[in-house]
Formats: structure tokens, C-alpha cells, sequence
């Protein structure tokens, strides 16, 4: 029987993170690394992927590559794919990080649910949820000659529960429909995809609670009080989610949605 520590070593794969750039993006890349893997950061910016794999260079610099991509278009995503097999020499874990949050400043996005924008609307659920479907369809081929292959998608808690809109009186800030609607979206295009592609690839979904990003105090308090872990999440907190996906440790695990929010959905 393999020990824990030879079941969660991912020396010699290749991961590709999109949304790598960004904060749930680097706990990712740090998470893989730390295990061993190789990984291509993708991100719409190309300064920020670069910049994130000059970070990551502790790790062993040669390790991280930096891959640009406007995920909006799909001959970019697709090719930005290609890119990272053709670099890494194959791909083994695929996770999905880039979105519109609450924080995107797109006009018609992060505003009152009156206001919000159909164009605002498309956007997000092309970067958010069809992104995702081309990605997995490029990178199906690669995912399943690696005999580990694991995709991994962040969606989120509301994905699977409505929003407590209490939580943002007095503040400026917003859920936007349209965040809810697509990761809800990748929470069932999990399930699908977790059927279509076993047993080659195991596809499981990440739903995280809120994170903290020094939003407003109001707010704040109120969302701890409703958590019973009595306090947001850290990037930190997904690491584990994250090794336990990408590794062998999940071997048998595969259309699953791991919620990691506290226990804010438990009541």
C-alpha cells in the first residue's frame, strides 16, 4: 500500500493554472510546486504571468513558465493550451481559476441587480464557465495519455446557495447574478464532464466561501457571524483542497464538489 506522502507527490507532472496571476492562482502554484509539479501560469496579462513565475522562482525558476491568454477568445485559449503541452512536454492536472468576481470593474457587472448588464453578463460566464468547456476540450487528448489526469475547477459556494444580499447594506459592494449563474454552471458541467471523461480523467470542482480581501468592515462582521468558523477564508485554506484533488490522494474521487466555506452552507 503507498504511504500518504508518495500518493500526494506530483514530481514529474505538468499543471496548467489559468487565472494564475491571481491570488487563488498562486495558492494553487504554490500548492503544485511545493508537490513537485511543473507548472504553466496563464493569465490575461502578460507583465502578471511573468511577474507571478518570478515569484515562484524560489521553487526552482525552470519549473513555472508564463503563458498569456485572453480566455475570451477561443482560437487564443485553445492555442494557449497547445503552448503549454508542446512546453511542459504534456499535461497531467488542469485548474481553473480565472472569473469576474465581485470586484471585476466591467460597466454593468458589480452594480445593483437593476442595472446590471447583458453585455457585463456574457463576459463573464465566456471567461467563467465556457472558457472552462474549451480548455478541457484542447486539453482532453494531453489529460488523458498522462494516466493522472485531473481537472479542477473553482466555483463556489454561490454556485449551490443564493446570496444573503443583508450582508452588503451600507456597503458598495455587489453579487452579481451573473458569478452566481456561472459557477453554478461549473459545478454541473463537473458532473458532466466527470462521466464523459472517466475513467482517463477525474474532473472535480472547488467551492470556496468567501475570502478575505480586506472588504469593508460591515461587511466583514456580518460574514462571520453567519459563519460557524467565525471568520472568512485565506488563500492558504484551498492549498489542501487543492493537493488533494490534483494528487493520487483523490485517486477515486471524481465528479465531486468540495465545498471549503466555514461551514457556511451548513445551515
Amino acid at each position: 500500500m503507498q504511504t500518504v506522502a508518495q500518493l500526494m507527490d506530483l514530481s514529474g507532472r505538468k499543471a496548467l493554472i489559468t487565472g494564475g496571476a491571481g491570488h487563488i492562482g498562486l495558492a494553487a502554484a504554490e500548492t503544485l510546486l511545493e508537490l513537485g509539479a511543473r507548472v504553466a501560469v496563464l493569465d490575461l496579462d502578460r507583465q502578471a504571468c511573468e511577474k507571478r513565475v518570478e515569484e515562484l522562482s524560489r521553487f526552482k525558476s525552470s519549473r513555472a513558465v508564463a503563458i498569456p491568454c485572453n480566455l475570451t477568445d477561443e482560437a487564443s485559449t485553445r492555442g494557449a493550451v497547445r503552448d503549454c503541452v508542446e512546453r511542459l512536454k504534456g499535461l497531467d492536472i488542469l485548474i481553473h481559476c480565472a472569473a469576474y468576481v465581485g470586484t471585476t470593474e466591467v460597466p454593468g457587472w458589480a452594480v445593483p441587480f437593476e442595472e446590471q448588464a447583458v453585455s457585463a453578463w456574457d463576459a463573464a460566464l465566456r471567461v467563467n464557465l465556457t472558457s472552462a468547456f474549451i480548455l478541457v476540450q484542447e486539453a482532453r487528448e494531453a489529460l488523458s495519455a498522462s494516466g493522472h489526469g485531473s481537472v479542477i475547477v473553482l466555483a463556489s459556494i454561490y454556485g449551490s446557495v443564493g446570496p444573503d444580499m443583508r450582508l452588503y447594506e451600507g456597503t458598495p459592494m455587489q453579487n452579481p447574478v451573473g458569478y452566481a449563474a456561472s459557477k453554478g454552471g461549473l459545478i454541473q458541467l463537473t458532473r458532466h464532464l466527470a462521466t464523459l471523461l472517466a475513467p482517463q480523467v477525474r474532473v472535480n470542482a472547488i467551492s470556496p466561501g468567501g475570502v478575505w480581501r480586506n472588504q469593508p468592515e460591515a461587511f466583514h462582521a456580518r460574514y462571520c457571524a453567519r459563519t460557524p468558523l467565525k471568520r472568512m477564508a485565506k488563500e492558504v485554506d484551498l492549498k489542501g483542497a487543492v493537493a488533494y484533488l490534483a494528487s493520487d490522494l483523490s485517486s477515486y474521487v471524481t465528479g465531486h464538489n468540495l465545498t471549503v466555506d466555514g461551514g457556511w452552507t451548513a445551515w
